[in-house]
């Protein structure tokens, strides 16, 4: 029997966390919450998931920042992140895409289901057991 896809989200809103937890569990993965940037990057390294959802403004350790950690390091470097941030500027995304993310994508703009089909896209299918 495969594993289950792994995703970590570090979004410092509790509730938004807990909406995009709700809907990937409930889309069969398994979802680990980091709540500011320095425990992002503490499961990211300790849990290695097959994939991140990264806010931008966080607690002790801003979004860019670690994501610069999560490419620095070996264990990490290849795990697919995608920004979900409330903010669209031009210029964030350019920076987030250039620091190693696959996607910048506008809280505003998508929905949790919508995330879900990201994971599967980026991360690959779920195992036929759990589909």
């Amino acid at each position: 029997m495969e594993e289950t896809v792994k995703v970590l989200v570090i979004e410092d809103d509790a509730e938004a966390a807990e909406m995009y937890r709700l809907r990937l569990v409930g889309e069969g993965y398994a979802v680990l919450v980091g709540c500011d940037g320095e425990d992002g990057v503490r499961l990211a390294l300790a849990e290695l998931p097959d994939f991140i959802y990264l806010d931008l403004r966080l607690p002790k350790l801003d979004g860019f920042e670690v994501l610069e950690r999560l490419r620095a390091m070996r264990e990490t470097a290849q795990i697919p992140v995608i920004i979900l941030s409330n903010y669209s500027d031009p210029e964030l995304r350019e920076r987030g895409l250039r620091l190693g993310a696959l996607e910048f994508l506008v809280k505003a703009d998508v929905t949790p289901r919508q995330l879900a089909t990201k994971v599967e896209r980026k991360a690959g299918p779920l195992p036929t057991a759990l589909a």
